[in-house]
C-alpha cells in the first residue's frame, strides 16, 4: 500500500472515526484504525464492537485532487498514536507506505515515522444492514432531540436499558424518551419517511448519542437513519455511524405523566434558572441538592435552600400565571437546572398534582418537549 494524501482531509477523517476506537481494548486490534486504500479513495474505520464509525475520503472532490494512490492495500494502525501524530505533522501533504509485516512509514516534510501496523484481516467486520427502509431528519433537529433527552438517561450500568434513549416512530412522528426513574425527558418531531414505516423499543445508549451528536454538522443537512434488527446506521455525508441497539424492553412510561394539575405556574425561564442556580450553590454544600418552591400571595413564588454550615438562600419571583391551590414542594435542583438549560422557550409551564406527585415541566410556545421530575419528601 502506498499513497499521498492531504493532511487536512486525513486529519478530519481520523478525528471522526477515532471516537469509536476503544481506549482500553480487550484485543489490540480494537484500539486501531483500519485504513483501506483503493483507486477510488481512502476508507477509515474504527470499532469497539458497540459502535463503529467509517469515513470515506475520495481521491478527488470538486475537481480538487485530495489523494494520489500508487498502490492499493489495507493496514490497521494504533488509533491513539496515529491521531496525535497526523495532527502534528509539519507539511500539508502526508505519504503513507506499508511494507512487509505491515510495517508502516509515514512521511511529511522532513519527518519520517515508522509505525508497527496490524493485520487488517483481524479487524471486526462492519454490521450488514439492509438499507431498503430509512427515514431522514435535519442534522440540527437530531442534535436538539439528543441534547434535550440524554440528560434524563441513567448512568447506573446495573440497569443497562435505562442508560439509553428509547426511540419510536409511528405515523411519521419520531419520539425520544429517557428516564432514570427519578426524572423523565420526552421529545417528539416529524420525520421524513413513508407513513407505514414504524418501529418501537429501539434503545440507543445515551453516551453513544452524545458521540453521534458531535459528528452531526450544525447545518440543516439531512441525516439518513436505518433501523435494523439489532443495529442502527446513521449516514452523515461521507461518514457512516453504526451503533448497537441495547438489549431488553424499555419500561412503559406513558402513565407517569399527569394530565390534570392542582397547581399550575407559568414562569420566565431565565429568571427561574438564575434563581435555582443560586439556590443550588447552597444545596450543593449540603450534598442534597434540595431546593424548595413555595407559592405565596399575589402570584409570587419563593425559591429557597439552606445549608447547616453555610446558611440560607431565599428569593422571590413573580409568576406570569398562577392557577390552583397553594403549594410547598421540594425537588432536586440539579435535575431542574438540567431541564431549564435545554428548554428553548422564554417561558415555561410547571404543573403540580401535589407535594409528593410528579412535577411536569413544558415550554409554553410548543408541545414537543415534556419533562417530569419526582419531588423529595422532606421533614420541614
Amino acid at each position: 500500500m502506498k499513497l499521498s494524501i492531504s493532511k487536512h482531509e486525513l486529519n478530519e477523517a481520523i478525528q471522526q472515526v477515532a471516537k469509536a476506537a476503544s481506549s482500553r481494548p480487550t484485543i489490540p486490534i480494537l484500539g486501531g484504525i483500519k485504513i483501506e486504500v483503493t483507486h477510488q479513495g481512502v476508507t477509515l474505520t474504527a470499532s469497539d464492537t458497540d459502535i463503529s464509525i467509517q469515513s470515506f475520503i475520495p481521491v478527488e472532490r470538486d475537481n480538487l485532487v485530495i489523494a494520489h494512490v500508487d498502490k492499493p492495500g489495507n493496514v490497521v494502525l494504533p488509533a491513539k498514536f496515529f491521531v496525535e501524530i497526523v495532527k502534528k505533522l509539519p507539511s500539508d501533504n502526508v505519504e503513507i507506505e506499508v511494507g512487509a509485516h505491515f510495517q508502516t512509514l509515514i512521511r511529511s516534510g522532513s519527518t519520517d515515522i515508522q509505525m508497527v501496523g496490524l493485520d487488517p484481516e483481524e479487524f471486526p467486520v462492519l454490521p450488514s444492514i439492509e438499507q431498503n427502509e430509512l427515514f431522514q431528519m435535519p442534522g440540527d433537529l437530531l442534535k436538539a432531540m439528543i441534547r434535550q433527552t440524554v440528560l434524563a438517561a441513567s448512568v447506573n450500568e446495573q440497569t443497562p436499558i435505562l442508560t439509553g434513549v428509547l426511540w419510536s416512530l409511528q405515523d411519521k412522528q419520531l419520539k425520544f424518551v429517557a428516564t432514570d426513574r427519578h426524572r423523565l425527558a420526552s421529545r417528539v418531531a416529524q420525520a421524513e419517511t413513508a407513513m407505514e414505516y414504524r418501529f418501537n423499543n429501539v434503545v440507543i445508549a445515551a453516551k453513544t448519542l452524545v458521540e453521534l451528536s458531535k459528528l452531526v454538522p450544525d447545518q440543516h443537512g439531512l441525516v439518513d437513519i436505518v433501523v435494523a434488527d439489532n443495529q442502527v446506521l446513521f449516514k452523515i455525508g461521507n461518514v457512516l455511524f453504526y451503533t448497537r441497539i441495547l438489549d431488553g424492553t424499555y419500561p412503559d412510561t406513558s402513565k407517569i405523566i399527569p394530565s390534570m394539575f392542582k397547581t399550575e405556574l407559568v414562569l420566565d425561564t431565565k429568571n427561574l434558572t438564575d434563581a435555582i442556580d443560586r439556590a443550588y450553590l447552597m444545596s450543593r454544600e449540603e450534598k442534597t441538592n434540595i431546593v424548595r418552591l413555595t407559592t405565596l400571595d399575589n402570584g409570587v413564588i419563593e425559591i429557597s435552600s439552606s445549608s447547616t454550615e453555610v446558611g440560607r438562600v431565599t428569593e422571590q419571583l413573580d409568576a406570569k400565571k398562577f392557577d390552583g391551590e397553594p403549594l410547598r414542594i421540594a425537588f432536586n435542583s440539579k435535575y431542574m437546572l438540567d431541564v431549564l438549560k435545554v428548554i428553548d422557550s422564554e417561558q415555561i409551564f410547571i404543573g403540580f398534582t401535589g407535594a409528593m406527585s410528579p412535577i411536569v415541566i413544558r415550554p409554553t410556545d410548543h408541545s414537543y418537549n415534556t419533562y417530569v421530575i419526582l419531588p423529595y419528601r422532606t421533614t420541614n
